[in-house]
């Protein structure tokens, strides 16, 4: 009897070893190169979103539907000259689209509203990026992935909801010089009054800056969030 029980307990701590081996080979395998796990396929971002639906990515246009975009990485007139992106979408997670939906409301009634230059970006955009300008101040590394890729940064301007034209900034948008930087000064009144009004409105609703980009905005709970490389075309 003594024997039978010992074989079982063998075969169970056998049996545990196995499937530890084989869930630990899996957490390897969805790795990339670089020890990220980056969400690639539609079938586990399906699963994700069912399990926690806060996690799905909002297509921005159909909760704001008056939304300005500009997605240079849609077009060649961007830092890289190549058209990034197949089509001039943009999408965040969840929370970060109702964020989105109150600053727009509180910006409508100053006469204003946002501009959106990109929003999620896929984790094989960021790859490309690096590879062209692997400058890391204003380009996220491969090894690190970008908030963007989370679904959890926006590149933003202010327009004039009369004109629909932007307003004045310290600088156009991806602008790798000094000017860029919130902590630059040297700026026309204009320029420095409208960067202060977004950076207020962005930070009101959870969002924090990025001190080398006036455009560029984190949410504040962007950690909950996976890097992801689905692209556009699959989360229509």
């Amino acid at each position: 009897m003594k024997k039978t029980i010992k074989f079982v307990s063998t075969n169970i701590i056998i049996v545990f070893l196995l499937l530890l081996s084989v869930n630990c080979n899996q957490k390897k395998q969805n790795k990339n190169p670089y020890g990220l796990v980056v969400i690639s396929d539609i079938e586990t971002y399906t699963k994700l979103i069912k399990e926690k639906p806060e996690k799905t990515l909002v297509d921005i246009e159909k909760i704001i539907p008056d939304i300005v975009l500009d997605i240079r990485y849609a077009t060649k007139n961007n830092f890289t000259k190549q058209q990034i992106y197949k089509s001039p979408k943009a999408f965040v997670r969840k929370p970060v689209a109702d964020a989105l939906v109150k600053i727009q409301n509180e910006l409508n009634g100053k006469g204003i509203a946002l501009k959106i230059y990109d929003a999620y970006r896929p984790y094989s955009a960021t790859v490309k990026f690096y590879e062209i300008y692997p400058d890391k101040n204003f380009v996220a590394s491969p090894k690190t992935g970008s908030i963007h890729n989370r679904g959890c940064a926006v590149d933003v301007s202010l327009i004039s909801l009369a004109s629909q034209k932007e307003l004045e900034m310290p600088t156009p948008f991806d602008d790798f010089t000094e000017k860029a930087a919130h902590s630059y000064l040297d700026l026309p009144d204009t320029a420095l009054k409208n960067r202060q009004i977004l950076k207020n409105v962005m930070t009101k609703h959870g969002f924090t800056i990025y001190n080398e980009e006036w455009w560029h905005y984190t949410y504040k709970d962007w950690k909950n969030f996976e890097l992801m490389d689905i692209p556009f075309s699959s989360l229509n």
